[in-house]
């Protein structure tokens, strides 16, 4: 147990994905949030440390979700562009339709809905940049390694440069796009819609909750699963990339 609670965030659900859900229960975040240890998170939330420790060594370790961490950098990319950014793509119309609506009526008794949808539209505009720089950019390079890496050929020199230039601006990206969330979800109160509320509204709020969860996995795919790989894959192929750190 002394061991686990030293252990950073990030890395245990990496380890094991279905711990994800046991820290999402206690509000800590394992993707952006995820560099640091149980202990100290537990010590900034004031959380029950033991309580949290005990949750997640109950798990069945002979049933782990390794799932993801055992995927090929090209098999994750797919499946982050099937079902990641696949789901920004199908939602961002419809939830910024339903947040303008939900302005427009209610937002004289609720003027924080007028804060919410301008984080969200911000949002929506910075993660629809992001993604295609993943898509034009970084996630072709890091399967243009796993050709190399399989095929025995040359790496073409990357127009970036080292491939932590790239990889480094995501995960500011990604870090931006944290802080937004903590900013929406403060001020819903947690995605709770008030009694008032009309059923756009607790639909909207519902699907922003949906939007951040996804969020959360989606990022933690990136920065804690498939950037390290992408990393140790480039210093693997560094020599036949003739590239200098």
């Amino acid at each position: 147990m002394e061991q686990l609670k030293a252990e950073k965030i990030g890395a245990i659900v990496a380890r094991d994905f279905r711990t994800a859900k046991i820290f999402t229960e206690y509000g800590l975040d394992f993707c952006c949030g995820g560099g640091i240890s149980i202990s100290e998170a537990c010590q900034k939330k004031g959380l029950n440390e033991a309580d949290l420790l005990r949750k997640l060594e109950g798990l069945d370790s002979s049933s782990k979700d390794l799932r993801f961490s055992q995927m090929k950098p090209v098999e994750l990319i797919n499946h982050i562009l099937e079902k990641h950014h696949r789901f920004v793509e199908e939602t961002l119309p419809s939830l910024t339709l339903y947040l303008e609506k939900i302005e427009k009526v209610h937002g004289d008794r609720h003027p924080e809905l007028a804060k919410i949808n301008q984080l969200f539209s911000a949002a929506a505009a910075a993660l629809t940049v992001h993604m295609k720089k993943e898509e034009l950019i970084l996630f072709p390079f890091i399967q243009s390694m796993e050709k190399a890496k399989n095929e025995g050929i040359d790496l073409p020199k990357p127009h970036f440069g080292h491939i932590d230039n790239p990889i480094s601006m995501m995960e500011d990206d990604h870090a931006a796009e944290g802080e937004r969330f903590v900013a929406i979800s403060t001020l819903s109160q947690g995605y709770t819609p008030p009694a008032d509320a009309c059923q756009t509204y607790k639909v909207a709020f519902a699907m922003l909750d949906e939007f951040e969860k996804d969020l959360h996995v989606h990022i933690h795919l990136e920065n804690n699963i498939l950037f390290p790989a992408a990393r140790n894959l480039y210093k693997e192929l560094m020599p036949a990339a003739q590239e200098l750190n």
